[in-house]
């Protein structure tokens, strides 16, 4: 299921920014806020962009804000709460003055890019992002943006599976609740 391949590309990098950059739990482990916020958003970004450059401490700092912003939509749409999720956005959007742009580099062909007015990191990333999320929440997949379901993890996660029933960030995260389930059958038996 892809949205459009950039869509897509920058719905994966919000997931990217908020899983590496917020605070909570991860696989049933605490997950605390990274101490290098340029290295961890370097990490994430590069699990969707490999080649993208690396980031500033300050810029870390910056996207460690956004992706907290970014973690409230994911939240509100795994409440159900649509409405929350929409303003949400559309307070990034006003914010970061998205404007759509065709644009063609390395080589890929012409493509639409999001980016802000004022050329920051942070900006560009945020009006990128939010424009990503305003188009899945605007369609008819807009229940694909989720929190995992598995105890004591909150990491976020994008369902691009074609039934649409995906509950958990990670393949980890889904065995951990298989195999609990599995052990507390025996123990029942």
């Amino acid at each position: 299921m892809d949205f459009n391949s950039h869509t897509d590309g920058v719905v994966r990098a919000a997931v990217a920014l908020v899983n590496a950059l917020t605070p909570g739990e991860r696989r049933g482990r605490e997950w605390p806020r990274p101490e290098g916020l340029g290295a961890a958003a370097t990490e994430g970004l590069r699990a969707v962009y490999p080649d993208h450059r690396e980031f500033t401490e300050p810029e870390g700092a910056e996207l460690a804000e956004l992706a907290a912003r970014l973690r409230a939509v994911f939240a509100a749409v795994a409440a159900g709460d649509l409405d929350s999720a929409a303003a949400r956005v559309n307070a990034l959007l006003a914010e970061t003055r998205a404007r759509p742009m065709l644009q063609r580099h390395d080589g890929e062909p012409w493509h639409l890019h999001f980016h802000g007015r004022d050329g920051s990191v942070a900006a560009d990333w945020g009006a990128s992002c939010a424009t990503g999320l305003a188009i899945v929440l605007g369609g008819e997949f807009s229940d694909r943006l989720g929190v995992c379901t598995a105890p004591h993890c909150d990491r976020v996660y994008v369902d691009v599976s074609r039934n649409g029933t995906r509950r958990f960030c990670s393949t980890a995260c889904q065995n951990r609740v298989k195999t609990a389930a599995f052990r507390a059958r025996g123990k029942a038996g």
